[in-house]
């Protein structure tokens, strides 16, 4: 989940995609807030349940065998008890009809447990897998801004962890608390039916059951979210370490980065802890009350019996039968304690899903026309929620035309790379693509794939994947042919690497930083973009590298945008300007804007390499 600008040629931004300007990281655009706390919020868990709705026969199925599974066993416990009352007080033998009924329910009770939890484990992991992708989509509708600031292990705890934590409240909560439900009304109506006198004993037991796990929503929830929280950091910090592993090594840094994970593995714990500590004092309690209800179910009965409202043969039966109405009704308040616990991974799951779009479809996109296309940023400002980052920034590039963007760290120069992208829209102004023939669009009238394919962002970061060189080149156009990509490839230096079958790596490990540069730049040329903006993507090259690069592009005829802090990158454009206060401060070719030694150009380069 780091960065992976590099990638927007693929026809969507991903969940990582660019980091904002230094100046700005870790901040988001106003009125866009963050992801939220762990902090669990109420409702959250009920806001899950239409993922169901795609699954509709499978959760009617799952309730159905979860019925038969709780109604069986039920029917089998009562017969049971009562065929032994029977014998024990009239001495009589079971009649072999009352035997075949107890053999078929112990074989349908069998066959539904093992159905039920088929079923129930089937639906929960169709859920889980769609509900993977949404996070993902959310993710990567929602970035940079509400990734910005957070670390790679917790969204991956919010993407992975949080989802599959899921499982117990999809597999194990809606069809249980359903059949228990069914069961408990079917079974009071029962003993209503043999001594209305026995529902004293069994009601109130039932509703302390039902209720409790409402009563101590708030702790549980609260419990839950503090070891969700602690696993988020856990693995926040385990992916750092393996991510930094050679630095750590090399800088001697590893012990004390080695006590951070045991301290957060102890945190894990102690949290884990507290929640089975409190668990099993809530089973306890349950078992207690059903203990209780029993007791006084025996004394009722026993009062029956000996007033002779109720048959010796059915005290046994009547005990049986409410331990074994009240037995689901304290595993369903158990799955919904559980569930309660899994609040504040829902609320993560919930508000990935849900994230806004900080750049909206169009309502009706507007066509984009064929042939080469220039940029043009008109009076656009943009801020993270703090001062203005661009103030009015006023800015054309013509189509075929190689503009080199410089300035200061911070200037917002990265902040126009990813608005020409659109991963952000600007509060003010417009950015718009130019045709050559034809009226200029503004990149929020375009459909997302029509902006994917005319332009692609190389940034700063050129993260791979696990997999071969063309597979990661493949990621922006999968379709390529074998000559295309063999011209790409050619073109950038990447079959210079290695043959194109060769493996990279976990995130490229097996490449140095120029060769993964090469990767992402020929990965987004794969994609016959019309605009390339490349935000100190060739920093990584050495000069002639760099150079042959840029003399291929040019003779493409591509309209590029450059943001480099390299003098020979700078003088190779057509054009050149320099950000300075959040506006272009001058605008020009190199000899013109050198040739005056109070340019704003010249006070850049005075920090540039050579």
């Amino acid at each position: 989940m780091s960065s992976t600008t590099g990638t927007a040629a693929t026809g969507t931004p991903t969940a990582g995609t660019a980091a904002v300007d230094t100046s700005t990281a870790g901040t988001a655009t106003a009125g866009t807030a963050a992801l939220p706390p762990d902090a669990p919020r109420p409702g959250s868990l009920r806001a899950l349940l239409p993922a169901l709705a795609g699954h509709r026969a499978m959760t009617v199925r799952t309730c159905a065998a979860a019925l038969v599974e709780q109604g069986s066993l039920v029917l089998l416990v009562t017969l049971a008890a009562h065929t032994v009352g029977t014998a024990v007080i009239e001495a009589e033998a079971p009649s072999s009809g009352t035997v075949a009924a107890l053999v078929a329910l112990v074989l349908v009770r069998a066959l539904a447990t093992w159905r039920e939890m088929d079923l129930s484990h089937d639906l929960a992991y169709r859920v889980l897998a769609a509900l993977r992708v949404r996070v993902f989509d959310g993710l990567a509708r929602s970035a940079p801004a509400r990734i910005a600031g957070r670390r790679s292990g917790d969204l991956a705890a919010t993407a992975m962890a949080d989802v599959e934590a899921l499982e117990f409240f999809y597999a194990h909560t809606t069809a249980q608390l359903l059949a228990a439900g069914t069961v408990l009304t079917g079974g009071t109506a029962v003993l209503a039916a043999v001594e209305p006198w026995l529902l004293a004993a069994v009601l109130p037991v039932a509703a302390l059951l039902a209720a409790a796990p409402f009563a101590e929503a708030r702790g549980v929830a609260a419990r839950g979210a503090r070891t969700r929280a602690a696993a988020a950091e856990l693995s926040a910090d385990t992916v750092e370490t393996v991510d930094g592993l050679r630095e750590l090594l090399a800088f001697g840094a590893f012990p004390g980065r080695r006590r951070r994970l045991a301290e957060r593995g102890r945190r894990v714990g102690r949290a884990q802890r507290t929640e089975a500590a409190w668990e099993a004092g809530a089973a306890a309690v349950r078992d207690l009350l059903i203990v209780t209800a029993v007791l006084g179910v025996v004394a009722v009965a026993a009062r029956a019996v000996a007033s002779g409202r109720l048959h010796g043969a059915w005290a046994p039966t009547a005990m049986a039968l409410s331990l074994a109405l009240l037995g689901p009704v304290a595993e369903a308040a158990r799955s919904v304690s559980r569930a309660v616990a899994l609040r504040a991974a829902a609320s993560r799951v919930g508000a990935a899903v849900g994230a806004p779009a900080l750049a909206p479809p169009p309502a009706v996109p507007r066509p984009l026309p064929p042939g080469p296309l220039g940029v043009r940023l008109r009076g656009v400002r943009f801020d993270y929620g703090g001062g203005p980052v661009l103030d009015g920034v006023e800015l054309t590039v013509r189509a075929g035309q190689t503009l080199a963007l410089v300035g200061a760290s911070g200037a917002g120069k990265s902040t126009c790379a990813h608005l020409l992208a659109r991963f952000w829209d600007p509060s003010e102004g417009e950015v718009q693509l130019v045709p050559a023939d034809g009226d200029a669009v503004d990149l929020r009238e375009l459909a997302d794939g029509d902006l994917r394919g005319a332009v692609a962002l190389v940034g700063q970061e050129a993260p791979l994947f696990h997999g071969t060189l063309a597979e990661n080149l493949r990621l922006a156009a999968p379709g390529a042919g074998e000559d295309l990509l063999a011209e790409t490839a050619r073109l950038c230096g990447v079959d210079r690497i290695a043959p194109l079958d060769t493996p990279v790596g976990e995130r490229g490990a097996t490449l140095s930083g120029g060769q993964r540069a090469r990767v992402a730049l020929a990965r987004a040329l794969l994609a016959r973009p019309r605009v390339l903006v490349l935000d100190e993507s060739t920093a990584h090259l050495d000069n002639a590298s760099d150079a042959r690069i840029a003399a291929a592009l040019h003779r493409e005829g591509r309209t590029t945008v450059v943001i480099a802090h390299r003098r020979a990158t700078v003088r190779r454009a057509d054009r050149i300007a320099v950000l300075e206060a959040g506006r272009i401060a001058e605008e020009g070719t190199w000899e013109e804007l050198t040739a005056r030694p109070d340019s704003a150009l010249n006070r850049s380069l005075a920090g540039m390499s050579s």
